[in-house]
C-alpha cells in the first residue's frame, strides 16, 4: 500500500515488517518519534516485541547487544549526541558480530546545540566496524532497513548496521512511500537464525579477554566488511527482483556524456539533482555520483570517477584540522571538496549551480556560506 509518511514512520515500518523481536530505545530529537510510533503498535498489538526504555542511550546499545546475543533480532535509533554516547558499545556489537540494524537522523553535534542536520554524528562511526547506508528519501529509509537485516546477519557479514536519514528534512517530512505487504517481506527476509548465541541451557562466553590475538578479530572484522560488498549487491538484486525498487552501492546520475560531476551523500542528492538539470539546460555537461554504501566503502565502483575533468565532491560534514571527509576518502580521484550546510544551514539549486560553475576547473576545498565559495 502506498501512505504519506514522514521519515521516522517509514523507519518505525522498516522495523516492524523486518519483524523486530527487541527495541531498546531512549528519546531524543528528531529521533523520538520512530520509538513512539513503536509504543503506539506496541499498545494496538500491532507489534508485538519487546519494547525496552533505557535510562541512556549508551544502555540502549548494551541492551540491544544483549539481546541480540541471546538471539533476537534487535533495533534502535539514535541522533547527535545520543548516538556518540553510544560510541563505546558500537565497537563491543561489530567485534561481538551481532548484526544489530540501527537508524540514526543525523544531527549536528554540540556546541553550539541545533537540531539541524549534518552528517558528523554518523560519520564518527566509519572506523567502528558497522555496516554504514546513506538514505537519500524516506523510501529508502523503509527499504535499507530490511535490507540491511538480510546483508548484516549474512554468514560471511555478521556485522551490525547502521541506516542514517537526515534529521527534520526527511525525519518530519512526508513522502508518499510504498509499504510492502508483511507476506512478502517474510519471503525476501527470513526468520532469524543466529549462528551462535547465548542460551543457558549451553553455557558459552562471547567478546572474551585477547591479548596478540586481537589483531586476528580485527582483521576478521575488515573481511566482513569486504565480503559485504559482494553480499550487498546480491541483496539489491534481490530486493529489485521481490519489490522493483533498484538500488546500488552507488547511483550514478547523469554520467554516461558528463565532464563534470558531483559527488554526494544522503538527502542532499535530490536538491544536486534539480543543480544538474540546471547546468543541463544551460548547456554544461554535469552529472551526479551518489554514494549509497558508506562502510564498505565502494572503492572500485568509485574508479570511474577518474573519467572526468571535475569531479566536485559535497560534504555534508566537518574533520576539524582535515577537512571534508568523503573528500579526504576520495582525494586521488576528486578534484575538489566543497563543506556545505553544516547544522542545515539552507542551501538550494541555485547555490549548486553556482558551485558547479565555479569549481569546474578549480582545485582544493572549499566552504560555502550561502553567498559565496571561499
Amino acid at each position: 500500500m502506498k501512505d504519506l509518511i514522514d521519515g521516522n514512520a517509514a523507519a518505525a515500518w522498516g522495523a516492524r515488517l523486518s519483524r523486530v523481536m527487541v527495541v531498546p530505545n531512549f528519546p531524543i530529537t528528531p529521533q523520538t518519534e520512530i520509538i513512539e510510533t513503536l509504543a503506539k503498535w506496541k499498545e494496538t498489538g500491532e507489534w508485538t516485541g519487546e519494547f525496552l526504555p533505557m535510562e541512556s542511550e549508551h544502555s540502549v546499545l548494551s541492551a540491544a547487544v544483549a539481546s541480540e546475543a541471546a538471539g533476537a533480532r534487535t533495533f534502535t535509533a539514535s541522533s547527535s549526541q545520543g548516538l556518540v554516547l553510544m560510541k563505546e558499545i558500537h565497537y563491543v556489537a561489530s567485534g561481538m558480530r551481532l548484526p544489530i540494524v540501527m537508524v540514526n537522523c543525523s544531527r549536528g553535534l554540540a556546541a553550539p546545540i541545533t537540531l539541524w542536520p549534518d552528517n558528523n554524528d554518523f560519520l564518527s562511526l566509519r572506523d567502528s566496524g558497522w555496516l554504514m547506508f546513506f538514505a537519500q528519501n524516506n523510501q529508502e529509509v523503509l527499504d535499507f532497513i530490511i535490507m540491511a537485516y538480510k546483508i548484516s546477519e549474512n554468514r560471511d557479514v555478521l556485522l551490525p548496521s547502521i541506516v542514517n536519514m537526515e534529521g527534520f528534512i526527511l525525519s518530519y517530512t512526508r513522502e508518499p512511500i510504498e509499504i510492502p505487504a508483511q507476506d512478502v517481506v517474510d519471503s525476501f527476509l527470513p526468520e532469524y537464525r543466529p549462528k551462535v548465541l547465548l542460551d543457558p541451557e549451553k553455557p558459552m562466553s562471547l567478546g572474551v579477554p585477547s591479548l596478540h590475538e586481537y589483531m586476528y578479530f580485527r582483521s576478521q572484522v575488515h573481511k566482513a566488511q569486504m565480503n559485504a560488498l559482494n553480499v550487498a549487491e546480491r541483496v539489491f538484486s534481490e530486493f529489485e527482483k521481490t519489490f522493483g525498487r533498484s538500488y546500488g552501492l552507488v547511483e550514478k546520475y547523469m554520467t554516461d556524456d558528463a565532464d563534470s560531476v558531483f559527488v554526494t551523500t544522503g538527502s542532499l542528492s535530490t536538491t544536486v539533482k534539480a543543480a544538474v538539470n540546471a547546468l543541463r539546460n544551460e548547456g554544461r555537461k554535469f552529472g551526479l555520483v551518489r554514494i549509497v554504501c558508506y562502510r564498505p566503502f565502494p572503492k572500485k565502483e568509485l574508479e570511474f570517477l577518474s573519467n572526468f575533468e571535475n569531479v566536485i565532491v559535497l560534504d555534508n560534514n566537518l574533520s576539524p584540522g582535515m577537512g571534508g571527509i568523503v573528500f579526504s576518502e576520495l582525494r586521488n580521484l576528486a578534484t575538489a571538496g566543497v563543506v556545505v550546510s553544516l547544522g542545515g544551514k539552507h542551501i538550494g539549486r541555485d547555490d549548486f549551480v553556482k558551485i558547479g560553475k565555479k569549481l569546474s576547473g578549480a582545485k582544493g576545498e572549499f566552504w560555502y556560506f550561502g553567498e559565496k565559495t571561499v
